[in-house]
């Protein structure tokens, strides 16, 4: 059942009748449901939780501005209080980059996180380069030499999937978060840390999480062989082991 939190400002569901010590956040373009299958795993084991809708996905309304992750933790903070106690903050892919920014900036109410198909995880600040007739044109906007709705099309024609996919403000949140590295918040965090990920992810590959258990005071790896990017969906037996490891 839909349910209000945070003063209706987000919108998703509790699992379990017990009280909730699990707070899942979804991945790009996807919702709360990811994780019907994975709390009904742990039905029954002390282990309630709430899986949110993020801002502007799902039945929670869109940002006021183009956020970053760090912005939608803060959005966040409100439910986490709310939950009154410590959780587990569970994230998949762009969940799992704002549960970063959680765990780091509120450690009393973290007490683990359950991270997965995060992408940027431990990756150096340099990336893939975009085509470079984009670039020209990037280049002539910045010179005020073209406009902005040339530019707007250039981005409809080389964007990624989830760039045309996206619409008003999500598409300036996209290219933030897509900006953003995780080394200050991965060194930062104390808490034990699950990293589960699929042996075939190509979207957030698994050698980036080899390097993020690097900078982490308490991580832990698994690897999943056969599983691609949606590990809510592909292994939702994997993650409720992970909640289980952390107690």
């Amino acid at each position: 059942m839909l349910t209000s939190f945070a003063g209706a400002t987000l919108f998703g569901e509790r699992y379990g009748d017990d009280e909730p010590t699990v707070l899942a956040l979804h991945g790009w373009q996807r919702s709360h449901t990811d994780f019907a299958a994975m709390f009904a795993e742990v039905a029954g084991r002390g282990m309630g939780g709430v899986a949110v809708d993020l801002p502007g996905f799902g039945a929670t309304p869109p940002p006021p501005a183009p956020w970053g992750s760090a912005e939608y933790a803060a959005a966040l903070a409100p439910l986490v209080a709310e939950l009154g106690r410590p959780v587990v903050v569970l994230g998949h892919s762009f969940g799992g980059r704002i549960a970063l920014h959680l765990a780091a900036a509120a450690p009393a109410q973290v007490r683990g996180l359950v991270l997965t198909g995060v992408p940027q995880l431990g990756e150096p600040a340099a990336g893939p380069r975009p085509p470079a007739a984009y670039r020209a044109l990037r280049a002539l906007r910045r010179a005020r030499l073209v406009g902005e709705r040339r530019l707007d099309v250039a981005r409809e024609r080389y964007g990624s999937t989830d760039y045309r996919a996206a619409s008003g403000v999500l598409r300036p949140v996209l290219v933030r978060v897509l900006a953003e590295r995780y080394d200050e918040q991965l060194r930062a965090i104390g808490v034990p840390t699950e990293l589960v990920w699929g042996e075939h992810d190509t979207a957030a590959p698994p050698a980036s999480a080899r390097r993020a258990v690097e900078l982490l005071a308490d991580g832990r790896l698994t690897v999943l062989p056969g599983v691609g990017h949606l590990v809510p969906i592909e292994a939702p037996a994997a993650l409720a082991a992970a909640l289980e490891r952390l107690g």
